[in-house]
C-alpha cells in the first residue's frame, strides 16, 4: 500500500488486505512489474501473429464452436469487440455495485500476471474505472460459469469502447456518456482482448470473496448471538469445556468453544446453580456445529484465495516458453462447488439459531410465553419465530447444489458446464437470509435477558447489550416488530469486526 492506493501486481492479494481495500476505500494503482509484464505479453502477441498464418484460438478464429473459422487479419480488432456485443445477453436483476467493483478488481488482477495478452491501455481504463467509482451495470442471469462468465463480463468490458451502461453517482449513464464526462477515448481492442475480458470466473470470484468476508462476520456474530441466548435460556458452560474438544480436535469446534468460554467470562448467570442437568442440543452443540460452518468457511476461503489470485482466461499466454496454449482455466467448478458448501455451511448456521429462537419463547426456564409480561392479551415474540422458520425453510430450498447440474451449450463444444454463477447469486440469498435469522434470535435473547434481572451477564455481553439497547429497547406491549427486525439488522450491518476476530 502506498498515499492510499493498492499497488495490483506488487504482492498476492488476499482477504485481509482486500477487506482493507473495500472497507478503507483505497485506490488501484498498476505496479511498474506488472505493466511490464503486460507489455511483455502483447509485444510477444503482436509478433506471434504476424510471424505464423496458422489457426490460434480466439486470437485469428471464431469461438465456442466456431473456433475453426479463421478469421482474416484486417478484420481481428473488429472480431473482438463483436465478441463483447454479442455476448452481452445478460437478464434478470441488476447484479449489487460493490459485487461489480469486485468483479473489476479481479479482473485487473487477472489480467496483471502478463499471460492474457491485453493492452495496458484496457487494464488502466478498467483501473479508472474503478478508481472514479464508475460502476459497469451487469445482470445476474447469464452465466453457466463454464466459458469464464461470459455474460456478466461482457457487459463489465462494453464500457470501455462507448457501450452499454454505467452506475455514476446516484444514477446511471450511458458508457459513451462515461466516455465523454472523463474526457477518455475508447478503448480499440485489439487481436485477444475481447476474450481475455469475457473469458475469466470474475462474476462467481466477486460473489465468493463478499460472501466469504460477510460469512467470517456472521459466523463470529452466531457464536456471540448464540452465546446471548445461552445466557437467556439459563444455560450450562460444561459442553465449552476444551477438554471435552481436545479430543474431537476440529479446528472450527476448538475455536467456537473457546470463543464461547471468552465471551462469558465474569458473568454471574453462567456461574449461578442450575436445575436442569442438560441443554437442548441447539445450546449444547454450538461448538460441533458452528465449527463445521467455520471449517467450510475456511476451505472457500482457500478456494476463493487461490482463484483470486488467479489466471482465468483463454488461450493462455506464456512469453519465456514461447507458447500459446488454449485450456480450460475459465471452467467454475472449483468455485461452484465451494459456493454450494459456503450456502449449506451457512444455512445450518440459520437453522440452529431459529431452535434457539423456539426455546427462548416456549416459557421455558422462567422465561413467560413468547417474552412479553402479559400473555394473551399481548402475543408478544410469537410470530419472530414464525418468520425465522420460514426463512430456514427457504434456505433448506436455496442450499440444494447448483453444481450437480449441468447444461450443454455453444452446439456441443461447452458440453460440461459449472453452474457456479447460479450457486453464487442462490449462496448470496442464504447469506442474507443468515442475517436476518441472527437478527430475530438478537432480539429475542436481549428481551429474554431483561426478563433475567438484577442477574448479569459478563461485562463484554452487557457491554454489547447496551450498544444494542440503544437501537432496540425492551418490548413492554405489542408494536410492530418489523421495524424492530430491521433495526437490528442495521445494527448487525454496520457493526465492525476486527479481522483478528474476523479471521481467526
Amino acid at each position: 500500500m502506498e498515499n492510499n492506493h493498492y499497488r495490483i501486481g506488487a504482492q498476492t492479494l488476499d482477504f485481509e488486505t482486500l477487506n482493507s481495500i473495500v472497507l478503507q476505500g483505497q485506490s488501484l494503482k498498476l505496479s511498474e512489474e506488472a505493466k511490464e509484464k503486460i507489455r511483455l505479453c502483447r509485444r510477444y502477441l503482436d509478433d506471434k501473429i504476424l510471424e505464423h498464418s496458422a489457426a490460434i484460438y480466439g486470437i485469428n478464429t471464431g469461438f465456442g464452436s466456431l473456433c475453426n473459422v479463421k478469421i482474416d487479419s484486417n478484420n481481428l480488432r473488429k472480431l473482438q469487440e463483436n465478441l463483447v456485443m454479442s455476448h452481452a445477453c445478460g437478464t434478470g436483476e441488476k447484479v449489487p455495485k460493490s459485487i461489480v467493483k469486485l468483479m473489476l478488481l479481479l479482473k485487473i488482477q487477472s489480467l496483471s500476471y502478463g499471460h492474457s495478452g491485453v493492452q495496458v491501455a484496457t487494464v488502466q481504463r478498467l483501473m479508472d474505472f474503478y478508481n472514479n467509482d464508475l460502476i459497469p451495470v451487469v445482470y445476474t442471469q447469464g452465466s453457466l460459469g463454464a466459458s469464464g462468465d461470459l455474460a456478466p463480463l461482457a457487459h463489465l468490458s462494453l464500457p470501455l469502447f462507448g457501450e452499454g451502461k454505467m452506475y455514476y453517482k446516484d444514477g446511471e449513464i450511458s458508457g459513451k456518456e462515461a466516455l465523454e464526462k472523463f474526457n477518455w477515448n475508447r478503448i480499440e481492442l485489439q487481436s485477444k482482448e475481447g476474450l481475455a475480458l469475457l473469458n475469466g470466473t470474475q462474476f462467481m470470484s466477486a460473489y465468493g470473496v463478499q460472501l466469504i468476508l460477510q460469512s467470517y462476520k456472521l459466523s463470529y456474530l452466531a457464536d456471540l448471538i448464540g452465546t446471548l441466548s445461552l445466557e437467556a435460556f439459563d444455560g450450562r458452560i460444561e459442553p465449552f469445556n476444551k477438554l471435552i474438544h481436545g479430543i474431537r480436535p476440529h479446528n472450527g469446534q476448538l475455536k467456537t468453544a473457546e470463543r464461547i468460554e471468552e465471551f462469558l467470562e465474569g458473568s454471574e448467570l453462567i456461574g449461578q446453580g442450575k436445575e436442569h442437568v442438560q441443554d437442548p442440543y441447539s445450546f449444547r452443540c454450538m461448538p460441533q456445529v458452528h465449527g463445521a460452518t467455520k471449517d467450510a468457511l475456511a476451505y472457500c476461503r482457500k478456494v476463493f484465495l487461490t482463484e483470486m489470485n488467479a489466471v482465468t482466461d483463454n488461450p493462455n499466454i506464456f512469453t519465456e516458453s514461447d507458447a500459446i496454449i488454449s485450456g480450460g482455466n475459465f471452467h467454475g467448478q472449483p468455485l461452484a462447488l465451494a459456493l454450494d458448501f459456503l450456502g449449506i455451511a451457512m444455512a445450518e448456521l440459520g437453522s440452529i439459531s431459529e431452535r434457539r429462537i423456539f426455546q427462548m419463547v416456549s416459557g421455558l426456564r422462567g422465561l413467560p410465553p413468547f417474552l412479553v409480561k402479559n400473555p394473551g392479551l399481548n402475543s408478544g415474540f410469537m410470530i419472530p419465530q414464525y418468520t425465522a422458520a420460514s426463512i430456514v425453510s427457504q434456505n433448506k430450498q436455496l442450499a440444494t447444489p447448483a453444481s450437480v447440474d449441468s447444461i450443454v451449450s455453444s452446439n456441443g463444444q461447452e458440453d460440461h458446464v459449472s453452474m457456479g454463477a447460479n450457486a453464487a447469486t442462490k449462496a448470496k440469498r442464504i447469506v442474507g437470509n443468515i442475517e436476518t435469522i441472527l437478527a430475530i434470535e438478537l432480539l429475542n435473547a436481549s428481551q429474554a435477558l431483561y426478563f433475567r434481572k438484577p442477574i448479569k451477564t459478563s461485562p463484554f455481553l452487557e457491554s454489547f447489550l447496551s450498544t444494542y439497547r440503544k437501537e432496540v429497547g425492551f418490548v413492554e406491549n405489542d408494536r410492530i416488530l418489523h421495524v424492530d427486525i430491521e433495526r437490528t439488522k442495521a445494527f448487525i450491518k454496520h457493526l465492525e469486526i476486527a479481522d483478528k476476530e474476523l479471521f481467526a
